[in-house]
This record gives structure tokens, sequence and C-alpha cells, in this order.
């Protein structure tokens, strides 16, 4: 198939294009370059791309394409709850405006990366299906449960969404980043010597490596119609849903040079839930390949094979401190718009 890859540079795209690539498929990228050089270790060999911001995309950009996977957002909950409303810009109004002209351009198949987050403050022990209340905390999340319902809106017999709702990424990317739980936990061991855990340990968090998210967006993108169409799939195992105390113990076993300090100054984190993963196995026939030991392994060799520092592990691959950065030294503006190549 024809696939237009929205943020192929991020952590997520960087894996997946490669991926997809070796699946047969004729990949080209389409990002603004925020994130391009946050790397480690190799420079990674991207796809063709097209070099554009999300809300500068016009209809010319989409023709030709079998299939659009949107994964291009401001990706994290305290990016989003710094600048809501401009989560909202991006995240929704033009996640929304590209799935049009993905459908007026002939686009057929709309996958959309969404997020577990949207069960939110669902707490309690039961595993939560994709029919489950969505209670999102967070702004990014709440964006998330927006798009999904004007997805919806614009399902036909012609255009296909599909909401891939990824469990919390961890994994080792070329495009690394380190504000997410188990990629930052391996790192500040390391660095410091301590697994540190703010909250109290308790609440569930579901995970996912990067590159079991890629293979089952590889499997929604070639599953039958009848099986996809319109349609919100958890994208994970039920072995990765752990508490946060767990995560950390996973940590400890990779780094066994490390202290485990959980001081619950932050108190216990509203965002708990365990989730069930069945439908996508049932209609795409994926499975989730890493565990969370593995995945703590995997990225502590190659934070020691490739030199990880602290300032990068504090401001290259740390999302918000690195647009805030960017726009000091005016690499980008206040609307998060590049006003030139970021270094």
């Amino acid at each position: 198939m024809r696939v237009l890859l929205t943020g192929h540079q991020g952590y997520l795209g960087t894996v997946m294009a490669p991926i997809l690539a070796e699946a047969g498929h004729q990949v080209t990228g389409l990002d603004s370059g925020l994130f391009a050089s946050c790397v480690l270790g190799a420079e990674p060999e991207d796809p063709p791309g097209i070099p554009v911001d999300l809300r500068e995309i016009t209809l010319s950009h989409l023709s030709g394409f079998d299939a659009v996977i949107h994964l291009a957002a401001l990706s994290n909950d305290p990016l989003g709850s710094l600048a809501p409303e401009l989560t909202f810009d991006i995240n929704h109004r033009a996640s929304v405006r590209l799935a049009r002209l993905a459908r007026d351009a002939g686009v057929r198949r709309f996958l959309y990366a969404s997020t577990c987050s949207v069960y939110g403050a669902s707490g309690g022990d039961d595993l939560l299906n994709e029919d489950a209340p969505l209670r999102p905390v967070t702004p990014y999340a709440e964006s998330k449960v927006r798009v999904e319902d004007d997805l919806h809106a614009l399902a036909d017999v012609d255009f296909s969404p599909v909401y891939l709702r990824n469990a919390t990424a961890f994994g080792f990317s070329p495009r690394l980043r380190t504000d997410i739980v188990l990629n930052n936990l391996v790192a500040h061991a390391l660095l410091s010597g301590v697994v540190l855990v703010l909250s109290d340990g308790t609440p569930w968090r579901p995970l996912v490596h990067a590159a079991d998210i890629a293979a089952a967006f590889a499997a929604a993108l070639v599953a039958p119609r009848e099986y996809v169409h319109d349609t919100a799939f958890n994208v994970g195992t039920e072995t990765n849903n752990l508490t946060v105390a767990e995560i950390a113990n996973e940590v400890v076993a990779a780094v066994p040079d490390a202290e485990l300090r959980i001081t619950g100054e932050n108190g216990s984190d509203p965002r708990s839930y365990r989730v069930d993963f069945s439908r996508m196995r049932a209609a795409t026939g994926f499975a989730a390949r890493w565990t969370v030991a593995d995945g703590a392994v995997e990225l502590a060799d190659a934070y020691r094979r490739f030199g990880l520092t602290t300032a990068d592990f504090e401001r290259r691959f740390t999302r918000l401190a690195w647009l805030s950065d960017r726009t000091d030294v005016g690499d980008i503006d206040a609307m998060l718009r590049p006003t030139k190549a970021v270094a």
C-alpha cells in the first residue's frame, strides 16, 4: 500500500517506518521536524518525507495514498497541560482536518494513534475493554477522545477510520524519549544510581513496546475492512498491566546497582487503569512480544552503548524541555512552528 505516515521523525514513527517498509509498503513521511535531531546513536534512515506542519497540510499532500497512519501530536500529559489550547489546536482540530482532507483525496483507511489514557480515572482492578467509560483527566487524553468522536462522524463506505488506543509506550528508538515511565526510570537509574518514583507506586499502568505498536498498526493496515472499520482497539498485552511500583522493580532487576526509592511525595496519581487487549488479537491476529522486563534490559543496554548523558536525559529527550529550549533560542515560535531547521 502507499502509506502516508505523519510524525515519521518522532519516537514511534522512527520505529514504525522501517517495519512498514519491511512489510512491503511504500512509505512517505510527513513531519515538521521538531524532534528530527533528538537522536541517540546512529542517525536513522528516514523514508522520503514532506516537511510540513500538521496544521498546514493541503489536499495535494494527501493525493495518491491508500492509507494514512496518523501519529503526529503533542505527545504527553505535561506538555498538554502547559499549553492546552495548542494541544487541542494540533491534536484535535488539525487531526480532524487531516482526516477530512484524506477522505476527500480518496484515502480509504485512516489509522489514528489514540491512547489508553482515555480511560484515565477509571480506578479499580477490573480489566477495561474498548466499551468502558472514557474518563480522560488531561488535555492530551481529552484531545484523543474528541478526535475519535469526530472521525466516527466521517466514517462511510469509502473511508475507514480505525482508532488504536496504545498503552504507554516504552523501548529504545533512535529518536528517544525519556519522559515516559519505563524509559525515564531506567535512565534515572543509570545516571544517578536511583530508581526514583515520586508517586506512591500504586497506580496501574498498561505498557507496550514501540516495536509492538508498529506491528499492531501494520496488522490493522491490512486487516479486512469489516474487522476494523470505525472500531477502537486497545494496543498492548495484559502481561504488561503493572503498577508503577512493579515497573520500578523491573528496572532494579535490569540495573541491579540502583537503589529503589518510592517517595510518595506526589501522592496517588488519579490515572490508574488495567486494560483488556483481546479485541485486537481477535480482529487482526496481532500479539505483543515485548515484556517490560525485556524492555528495561534493552533500554539499559542502549543507554550504556550510546553514552546517554544527564543533559540529554533532562533536555534533549524530554519533550517539554526540548521545545522550551528551542523556543528560547528562536528555532520555534510561540505556536510551535519551526522558524528554521531545528538543530
